[in-house]
Formats: C-alpha cells, structure tokens, sequence
C-alpha cells in the first residue's frame, strides 16, 4: 500500500465515521467518484502533501433554498474553497441540458455565497498535470495565513509555505519540481524573496545553491 492509498483511507474513513448527516454518510460509504480519486493522487497529495481541511462531498445550503453536494470543501478556518472535478462524458458531451442548467446555477450559487470556486476537468488531471498543480497550489495560496505579506504571488507565497514545511534547507531543484516551473523562473522567485527578506541563502556565494526561512 502506497503512503497515499494509506493517508487517503485514514482521511476517508475518519469522516464516515465522525459524519452525523445520512445521506452524506451514505455518499462517503459508496466511495468517491473516480476523477476526485484521481485528482486527489495524482494532484493535490504530490503538491500539498496532506489531505487536511478536505471535506468530501460536502454539503452546502444554497440561496434557493436546497442542498448541494461539493466533491470536495477546502475549509482551513473555517474558509469557503471549492473543487469540482468535472468528466468529459457527463459534464460536456452526453449532458442533459436541465443537468447543465443546474451545474451552472450551483457554481454562481456558490460563488454568489462568497466561496472560492475550482472546477478541475478531468482530462487536465491526465493531460496538463503540471499545470494542474499550479492551479492547485494558486488555489491553496488564497487561503494561507494572513501572517504572510499581502504583496507576495502565489508562486512567492507557495515557495514560503514549501519552505516552512520542510523546516531544512533546500535547493531550487525541490522547489520547481514542486512548482513545476522552470529552474530559471524558480531561481527568479528565490531571489525575490531573498530581496525581500522573506528567504535566507544557505550555502553558495556566486551560485547560491540553497534556501531556506530566516532563523
């Protein structure tokens, strides 16, 4: 069993069992779908590391006055963040048009109750992982604490958090692999930040060859 595969059915077992609403727990007890599986695997568990402040198949109270399910609710403190993972034959080719009305009307709903809206296609799981998990990572960006400064990007704010996680020097490399950016545009980021104050080089003078938080 991969460490994902144990995290997730740790994670997923934890909310059936702490669940008190039926007919959620009865949608947590059929499984997850296969694309938020997939999205959660190959996606968010390599980019974030943890599967914390997930919520699968939420359920919310519109402005209409009913209930819709999330596939997943991103909720650090209690915030409003939004994934939906959408299949290319339901969502686009073979959809009812009453089923692409009320898709529709969930997302404005939601966006309306001031919730952070992600729809991930599942062929961009497959296809464009890298730029995946930038959205990701951009996505996870909005909700960081607010002790980091307004005037940081993403990229900047993502690279700040990567380093906290770590607590340990680390190169540029292990930055853009967890960015997917390029060398050169992760090293522009790095020395951004070391301008900034916000990233301390480690070791290296004419070529630094690794960061890390200011003590």
């Amino acid at each position: 069993m991969s460490l994902f595969e144990h995290t997730y059915d740790l994670w997923l077992e934890n909310h059936i069992t702490r669940e008190k609403n039926p007919r959620v727990r009865e949608l947590l007890q059929n499984g997850l779908g296969h694309g938020t599986v997939e999205f959660l695997r190959s996606i968010w568990y390599p980019a974030v590391g943890n599967l914390d402040h997930l919520y699968p198949e939420h359920e919310v109270r519109d402005f209409n006055n009913g209930y819709r399910y999330l596939d997943l609710a991103y909720r650090p403190g209690g915030a409003k963040g939004c994934i939906e993972i959408h299949g290319y034959r339901s969502h686009a080719r073979d959809i009812e048009v009453s089923r692409f009305k009320d898709l529709c009307m969930k997302q404005a709903l939601l966006v309306l109750d001031d919730w952070i809206f992600l729809p991930i296609a599942y062929l961009s799981i497959k296809d464009d992982p890298g730029v995946t998990v930038r959205l990701v990572l951009a996505f996870v960006g909005k909700f960081l604490s607010t002790t980091l400064p307004g005037e940081l990007n993403w990229a900047e704010s993502e690279t700040v958090r990567f380093g906290r996680r770590l607590m340990r020097p680390f190169t540029p490399q292990e930055l853009s692999t967890h960015l997917q950016l390029t060398d050169r545009h992760t090293r522009t980021i790095l020395l951004e930040l070391v301008k900034k104050n916000r990233i301390d080089v480690a070791s290296g003078s004419l070529r630094y060859r690794t960061f890390r938080l200011p003590k």
